[in-house]
């Protein structure tokens, strides 16, 4: 954890998973609803400072996440995506899983962003993802 880090220091309010080495919650300004960014919780600037002995484990939560997400929003697919330094808004390693359905509007790389209508339609989307992944993790 370094102190200064804006991800290293994320309210436990958006939290939609959380294990040993990684933790996931809702992006503040999603592309659409159901947004999710996971890091490491050990603090890494890029995917290049991940330590090798915890790549598998940290892609396997990537994977799990992208499945749950899919399932909570109803999604066709998802979009997973990281950025290294070039439009790394946060400097720690974050992998971005978006909830994607055809013509949804994104294009290549032009992010739209769209704000929850609510705190309680975030809190829903939230627990959603939430009771997806424990689904996933107990079938």
């Amino acid at each position: 954890m370094k102190a200064e880090c804006a991800f290293c220091q994320i309210a436990a309010s958006d939290v939609v998973f959380e294990d040993d080495i990684s933790l996931a919650f809702l992006d503040h300004r999603p592309l659409f609803s159901g947004h999710v960014l996971l890091i490491p919780k050990q603090h890494c600037e890029t995917l290049a400072d991940l330590p090798a002995a915890m790549v598998g484990g940290f892609f396997s939560n990537v994977q799990i996440l992208a499945q749950a997400v899919e399932t909570a929003m109803s999604a066709e697919g998802s979009f997973v995506a990281i950025n290294n330094r070039v439009s790394q808004s946060v400097p720690h390693l974050h992998v971005h899983i978006v909830p994607r359905r055809k013509k949804d509007g994104l294009k290549g790389f032009f992010w739209p962003r769209y704000k929850y209508v609510s705190p309680e339609q975030r809190e829903e989307v939230r627990l959603a993802i939430r009771e997806a992944l424990q689904a996933h993790v107990e079938g």
